[in-house]
């Protein structure tokens, strides 16, 4: 098969220039610190999250957790069964912002081009940065050195032309690894990509691209633009880029987040009763989890839901609240899903945010997205 192979190049003030990306991401970071904290834990398979006996919800775990399926946004209590040897930590944001802060100050030596997408993780644009004497690779080994010395953690980075590339670079090779796609290598190496690396192919989605013969992005090059956007909606010019290794965006120093939300389509339509029992309880753990990660610039609004429904149309709904909890977020939803008379096909939760609000995200007790 022959790739076209994608150029990137973005325009400043006339002149076009190509892009240097870093994608850094510090490996199982709650987990990591406890680790660092009390050697004991090493070789044993932790988690950071909630109590069991509290509908808490695992908000990251180390390698050994993981080997025996405990993953994040799971309920403690289930992970506990899957691995009974399981110790389940408390958070300690105030330890976690801490070292948040010395691993950001790292990636600004090298760049005041810097993304942070959460705690423990970043884009950084190196372009001016790289130069003979100074690759981007160089500048990735550096970094994950430092962050050693200083914090006693571990770091994976990902280089790449864009910042879709380095996000699925940093994980090619976790944990601690460093993995670098050069533009020559984009084509290739896309081609050849699963389609479930491309964001927001999860199993819904998955599972309709499998019944089109599609399993890596190299399957997806038959369609044009059009033909994606007829099957997928807006979603489809998302696969028709991602697939050909093209992401023109750019790494944003000013970054304000208005709101964290997750959302999960049907493989079936369903009623919305039907729905919120088959999926609310996950959808409020994964969005537990997002909300664990914020930095502490960051405070809880307002709850909200989407909700759409089996001929495509979608309504979302908003409202204050003290508790973020399982019933409430049902209420939202069955009164969102009242104004169609229809089955829905997705939902969604989230909350809006605030900057520099007296209670931060990071602190929300986990029990009240599960009490009531």
């Amino acid at each position: 098969m022959a790739y076209l192979i994608p150029v990137f190049i973005y325009s400043f003030g006339g002149v076009a220039v190509s892009r240097t990306i870093i994608h850094c991401d510090a490996d199982c970071f709650f987990a990591a610190i406890e680790m660092r904290d009390n050697p004991q834990l090493h070789g044993r398979p932790i988690a950071v999250g909630g109590r069991p006996d509290r509908r808490g919800v695992i908000s990251t775990c180390n390698y050994p957790a993981r080997q025996f399926g405990v993953r994040s946004a799971m309920a403690s209590a289930y992970a506990l069964r899957l691995c009974p040897g399981l110790i389940i930590l408390p958070h300690r944001m105030t330890h976690y912002r801490d070292a948040s802060q010395k691993i950001m100050a790292i990636f600004h030596q090298f760049t005041d081009l810097v993304e942070p997408l959460s705690l423990d993780e970043a884009f950084l644009d190196v372009t001016d940065a790289v130069n003979d004497s100074n690759s981007a690779r160089a500048i990735a080994e550096q970094i994950r050195e430092q962050v050693v010395a200083q914090l006693g953690i571990t770091v994976s980075a990902g280089i790449a032309p864009n910042k879709f590339l380095a996000k699925v670079a940093s994980d090619w090779r976790k944990p601690d690894g460093l993995f670098e796609i050069k533009p020559e290598q984009v084509a290739e190496f896309v081609a050849r990509l699963p389609v479930s690396c491309i964001p927001g192919v999860g199993k819904v989605t998955g599972e309709r691209l499998a019944q089109l013969q599609v399993k890596n992005c190299g399957d997806l090059l038959r369609f044009d633009e059009r033909e994606l956007c007829e099957r997928f909606g807006q979603f489809g010019s998302r696969l028709y880029h991602c697939s050909r290794g093209i992401d023109s965006r750019l790494v944003r120093v000013e970054r304000q987040r208005k709101s964290v939300s997750v959302e999960q389509t049907f493989a079936q339509d369903m009623t919305v009763d039907e729905a919120c029992e088959t999926y609310l309880t996950e959808l409020i753990a994964r969005l537990q989890v997002r909300i664990d990660k914020l930095t502490d610039q960051y405070g809880v609004g307002k709850a909200f839901v989407k909700v759409k429904f089996a001929d495509f149309s979608s309504t979302t709904l908003e409202r204050a609240n003290d508790e973020f909890s399982y019933c409430n977020f049902a209420e939202l939803i069955r009164e969102a899903a009242s104004r169609h008379d229809s089955r829905v096909r997705l939902l969604g939760v989230g909350v809006r945010l605030t900057e520099q609000a007296a209670a931060p995200v990071a602190e929300v007790e986990q029990l009240g997205l599960f009490g009531g």
